[in-house]
């Protein structure tokens, strides 16, 4: 039976997507992957804009709420901001709740400095993930 991991942000419109995205990416069918927000507020383009250079697909994906998930049995609840650290609602069970904290690129004020902030928050998220799976090897 596969291990379920939700990344909860506030938006889920960028960290917690790329997060997913790169879970998806990194370990194939090895995890049921979910991705969802405190307050959702739908998917910034520019996750979707640099999650495609590095040839990862997720314009597909939408905002969704963490309540969507509250039924839900889950191993780990990763959140990505400190935010939604503050406000992650309690899980049910035996679910680990892990904390990293990344910036939210969408907070940058101008368009060049922006699309920088996302490119290196999805190269921090992928080195998170990376270890998030060396740690687990099966």
């Amino acid at each position: 039976m596969k291990q379920s991991v939700l990344f909860l942000c506030t938006g889920n419109s960028a960290r917690s997507q790329m997060a997913e995205g790169w879970l998806r990416h990194l370990a194939g069918d090895r995890y049921e992957v979910f991705s969802a927000g405190t307050h959702p507020v739908g998917l910034n383009p520019g996750s979707v804009e640099a999650m495609a250079e590095v040839g990862i697909d997720i314009s597909q994906h939408r905002s969704k709420s963490a309540m969507e998930f509250a039924a839900t049995p889950l191993d780990y609840v990763v959140t990505v901001c400190d935010r939604a650290k503050e406000t992650c609602p309690l899980w049910s069970g035996n679910t680990t709740l892990i904390h990293w904290s990344f910036d939210d690129p969408a907070a940058v004020a101008d368009a060049e400095g922006r699309r920088l902030a996302f490119r290196r928050v999805r190269d921090e998220i992928a080195s998170a993930i990376r270890q998030f799976l060396a740690d687990r090897k099966p």
